[in-house]
């Protein structure tokens, strides 16, 4: 893995800062650097300031660096990984690019400024240093001719996709002179440290996920006009219900930027030779019309939808095509979408669809049919092999499945007799697949994927050593235990794992079940154990739909003994004689924090969003949340400074309180969530293997379980403090009385009850005045409410 300990970028737009902020996330000090200015703002005249001043002249590269701040989603786990970010100028700092590892060129997409700018960079550059272009379209051959060999085999494309810190693919494009090494070196690096899913290109017009992608959206305006739709009626099918985002179509073009799209497609006219693609990239006079009257979608405010205020707020409207006026969105009703929800595998869902006869079918068969024979008919021209192009929809496109993975769900056989009986041209690589007598592109083999290349051969899928496929774990027979919610299967080397796999991860009876049989004797034929999932989330909480029938029936024994089970096996999880490792990723709420909080080690995913927020749903933590929360913040507090302890236990009721969840896992740290010595796993597809070799690690150090923990309380006093601070806020009209009524619970539970300040209490105590404070929540009618509204609003209810 290339060694890469500090960086450059040069480019402060809105890609380049983001990139400059995403290599501060992992830790790598990064030199931001952009022209000088030519003339003042009025603020600087007003200061009196000249073009000679460093503030004037490095103020391109600041205003970037400063827009990370203000950008949603963020670009930063945090706002002080910033600090890593400093800035300079191409005039008077281009020299230190010679002190750092690896330079990353993002200036505006014009070859000839591009070429200018690496013939100046070679004149400081440190040989063996890696420097890369973030084009995403330009020839990267041509951006270094002219240049020395040396400088040549050490440069490459290294093509982020927007916003870098979220998206996940990174193309890597080698020019003809790039070192082997290098570019596996790069590889390494970004998929580890930058936490990125790594496709290899080649130097084509586009590269791979939007050559297709643009492609398959070119397509779909000329569809939409064949069938006579509107752009809500299509999007109506091609978001989730062809297994892509769901902003489908038109809402991704305007949050792309109808200006930007343009540009994308004009660099393929500009670059390929065959007339019939350059006629399918040409601009469509739908959007040319948008674009100049100056819809460029999201950016402006308008483009194929546009919010307006509605009788109800704010509603979306979407633009009429042949009127050119906002109205109402219109779904498209079908047959073949009903279909499809009610399929059970993605493969059957996407085959009621296809094949369906209605409009919806048509749509989506016309589409799929092109996309796919254009993909294939790509082959080896952007990239190698199916793999590369299918991952490369996966991650840059967001799509479940990519082209040939999707032609496999729908049946190759049956998809090309149909293709054929339209009059469609078969591309070789489908033709010598059939030919072979196979009827898929990917196939199995002892356990292991394969896929199937030109030349009619099929290969081995290149894993990263670091990826642990749990399905194929189960496949060969590595699970232990297993129930509807849970399961236990063995990773190997010593080392077990608890899997949540409910709907969402909520928890409810099966996973505590699975939790207790662990606890109790599963644990024992293991040296550690990791508890993680390959899910989109880590868990969601526990089971609301559950915890409302229960309380609705008046079912208070049942209730109490659900809480009281999670409670005491949780505590039992803390204090087993092996270590335990949490690995959680995505969304990591309520029960889902108080599942990682006891254990001995949490190595959380960069993307993990974490956050106690039961508040929301009228109630309080009540799985030791409470409990955990108060250890982990007064834990290192001298007994006798009761000040301090307020305080912590002051930043506790705030972070419950208010349901506070974190942007990030760094940020968690900043909650309270995560101790020092937990950590960091950029890449999600890495957190088993990392979660495994932390639990090794502390297995083979020689584990000792933690002692059993007491308490020092700030009593009556702090109670009393706690529900002052909660009744201002009431009486200024910030909360309701029934955020009153869950706060002075909660301050309670904190407070550690009426006891005098400084009192030691055991964990059992404060778990059973959480338990008491949850259970007599839940019968609250205002906290039902507040439950039922999640349950069918997915948001929360102020009442």
């Amino acid at each position: 893995m290339a060694s890469i300990k500090r960086a450059a970028v040069i480019g402060s737009g809105v890609m380049g800062a983001a990139i400059a902020g995403h290599l501060s996330n992992v830790g790598i000090p990064t030199l931001l650097l952009d022209i000088v200015p030519r003339e003042l703002t009025d603020k600087e005249e007003a200061k009196g300031l000249t073009l000679e001043d460093k503030v004037v002249r490095n103020r391109i590269a600041q205003t970037g660096k400063d827009r990370l701040f203000k950008e949603k989603p963020s670009p930063l786990y945090t706002k002080e990984m910033a600090n890593l970010i400093s800035v300079g100028n191409l005039e008077d700092d281009l020299n230190q690019l010679s002190e750092v590892d690896w330079i990353i060129e993002v200036v505006v997409e014009n070859l000839k400024i591009k070429q200018d700018l690496f013939s100046k960079i070679e004149q400081v550059w440190t040989p063996g240093t890696i420097i890369s272009s973030n084009t995403s379209g330009i020839s990267i051959n041509a951006m270094v001719s002219g240049r020395s060999d040396e400088f040549r085999a050490h440069f490459l494309g290294t093509h982020f996709f927007n916003p870098p810190r979220y998206m996940k693919l990174l193309e890597i494009i080698p020019t003809s002179a790039t070192k082997s090494e290098i570019v596996e070196e790069m590889k390494a690096f970004a998929e580890t440290r930058l936490g990125k899913g790594v496709v290899i290109a080649k130097d084509t017009p586009n590269f791979i996920a939007n050559r297709i992608g643009v492609y398959g959206m070119q397509i779909t305006l000329d569809i939409m006009k064949e069938l006579e739709l509107s752009p809500a009626e299509v999007d109506s099918v091609t978001g989730r219900a062809m297994g892509r985002p769901k902003s489908a179509t038109f809402r991704t073009l305007d949050m792309v930027g109808l200006d930007t799209f343009l540009n994308v497609c004009q660099t393929v006219r500009d670059n390929v030779e065959d007339p019939a693609e350059r006629e399918a990239f040409a601009a469509s006079d739908v959007i040319q019309k948008m674009v100049d009257n100056g819809w460029l979608g999201s950016k402006s405010g308008q483009g194929f939808y546009k919010k307006v205020k509605g009788e109800k707020g704010k509603e979306i409207h979407a633009l009429n095509l042949d009127t050119f006026e906002y109205e109402p969105r219109k779904k498209l009703k079908a047959q073949s979408l009903e279909m499809s929800k009610r399929a059970k595998t993605d493969a059957e869902k996407l085959q009621a669809l296809v094949y369906g006869k209605d409009k919806a079918g048509e749509l989506a068969w016309s589409l799929t049919k092109k996309v796919l024979l254009y993909a294939a008919a790509r082959i080896p021209e952007i990239a190698d092999d199916i793999v590369n192009v299918d991952q490369a929809m996966k991650w840059g496109f967001n799509w479940d499945m990519g082209p040939f993975e999707v032609w496999d769900a729908i049946g190759v056989e049956k998809s090309v007799a149909k293709m054929r009986e339209e009059g469609e041209t078969i591309p070789a690589l489908v033709e010598e697949l059939l030919a072979s007598g196979k009827t898929s592109f990917y196939q199995k083999e002892d356990h292991r994927p394969l896929a199937f290349h030109l030349g009619g051969e099929y290969k081995g899928i290149e894993e990263h050593p670091k990826t642990i496929s749990l399905p194929r774990l189960k496949e060969q027979g590595a699970v232990v235990k297993s129930n509807s919610g849970a399961s236990l299967v063995d990773l190997g080397d010593g080392i077990g794992l608890i899997e949540f796999h409910s709907p969402k991860g909520a928890i409810g009876g099966d996973i505590i079940s699975m939790l207790q049989y662990v606890a109790k004797e599963g644990y024992k034929q293991f040296d550690g154990l990791v508890i993680g999932n390959d899910a989109p989330n880590f868990c969601i909480g526990a089971n609301l739909m559950l915890i409302l029938m229960e309380a609705q029936d008046h079912n208070w024994p049942e209730l109490d003994v659900m809480v009281r089970q999670f409670q005491t096996t949780m505590g039992a999880m803390r204090y087993l004689n092996i270590p335990v490792v949490a690995a959680p990723h995505g969304m990591t709420l309520g029960g889902g924090v108080e599942t990682i909080l006891p254990t001995d080690h949490i190595q959380y995913a960069g993307e993990t969003y974490m956050g106690l927020v039961e508040v929301g749903v009228g109630l309080i933590p009540g799985g030791g949340g409470n409990k955990e929360m108060l250890y982990r913040l007064t834990k290192d507090i001298d007994p006798k400074n009761a000040v301090a302890r307020q305080a912590a236990v002051n930043k506790a009721f705030e972070t419950i309180a208010m349901a506070k969840v974190s942007t990030s896992g760094e940020e968690g740290r900043k909650h309270g969530f995560l101790k020092d010595s937990d950590s960091m796993s950029a890449n999600t597809d890495h957190l088993i293997y990392d979660a495994k070799q932390a639990a090794l690690s502390m297995a083979k150090r020689g584990y000792v379980a933690p002692q059993p923990m007491k308490l020092s309380v700030v009593g009556e006093t702090g109670y009393n403090t706690l529900r002052l601070g909660a009744y201002n806020l009431l009486e200024s009209g910030y909360i309701s009385e029934h955020d009153y009524k869950i706060a002075s619970k909660l301050a309670f539970v904190l407070a550690g009850g009426n006891l005098p300040e400084g009192t030691i209490v055991s964990e059992q105590y404060l778990l059973d005045l959480e338990r008491e404070a949850f259970l007599s929540l839940a019968g609250e009618p205002k906290s039902q409410q507040r439950m039922m509204h999640m349950l069918s609003k997915n948001k929360p209810l102020r009442n």
